[in-house]
């Protein structure tokens, strides 16, 4: 048995044809899945359709949003989606894939679950990138991430208040929420580079200071979530010099 594990950006357009070959070698891809209308299945289920590889579903443990101890609630739902994969691997055999969104390197677990799955398998198992999120960004925006002789700083939302009292002045915001842009009128003379759904037909980008712009950008999540019926988006907040 093999497991491969390949990058896959936001969607088709992204596949490289490192991953592209690689895909078409493997029996099957399987995904998780969270309800008969799940978008993101749909785009694997896309991806796999181009290449000629089956796709298998498997349903999605369920997972406490607003836990008491978020490492360990993490952790164990990482435990009971490791334990859902091998079961289907270990009855099918052969060379499975799994098509990670944006790159599997950053804010994704799927490398932390796979290594589970491979070790009650014994199986060998592999991982190719894919285009991240903040290149994504980046680009869009014509933008560099960080200032020349400068860092950038990558957290999620949930954590963008610690790196607001940490000091960190260039921050790229990941896994963003309609409750952590709420936060941002603190920022007012800050600037942002936003975007959602970044690489889909639901794109919505904004920029400019925080102040100006809030309303705006708020205005363009809900559209992104009307159109798609889900949101993933990021940005890059950087503080006046």
């Amino acid at each position: 048995m093999k497991v491969r594990l390949l990058g896959v950006g936001m969607g088709p357009q992204h596949v490289t044809a490192e991953v592209a070959h690689a895909l078409r070698s493997c029996d099957y891809v399987v995904a998780s899945r969270k309800a008969h209308d799940d978008e993101l299945f749909a785009i694997r289920q896309a991806i796999c359709d181009e290449h000629g590889v089956e796709l298998v579903a498997v349903t999605d443990p369920v997972r406490d949003r607003e836990p008491v101890d978020y490492p360990a609630t993490v952790s164990a739902w990482h435990d009971a989606r490791a334990a859902a994969y091998a079961e289907v691997i270990g009855a099918r055999r052969g060379t499975a894939a799994f098509l990670v969104w944006g790159d599997p390197s950053l804010y994704d677990s799927t490398i932390r679950v796979v290594d589970r799955v491979a070790a009650s398998l014994e199986a060998e198992w592999d991982v190719l990138p894919g285009v991240s999120t903040p290149s994504v960004l980046a680009a869009r925006h014509r933008i560099v991430l960080h200032e020349v002789g400068h860092p950038v700083h990558i957290t999620s939302a949930r954590r963008l208040p610690e790196a607001l009292v940490a000091g960190q002045t260039n921050i790229v915001v990941m896994l963003g929420n309609a409750d952590d842009l709420a936060t941002l009128d603190s920022l007012g003379d800050w600037w942002i580079w936003w975007g959602a759904n970044l690489g889909t037909v639901a794109e919505e980008l904004v920029s400019g200071r925080v102040a100006d712009v809030l309303p705006e950008l708020q205005d363009a999540r809900a559209r992104a979530k009307q159109s798609a019926g889900w949101v993933m988006d990021a940005y890059l907040l950087r503080g006046p010099r």
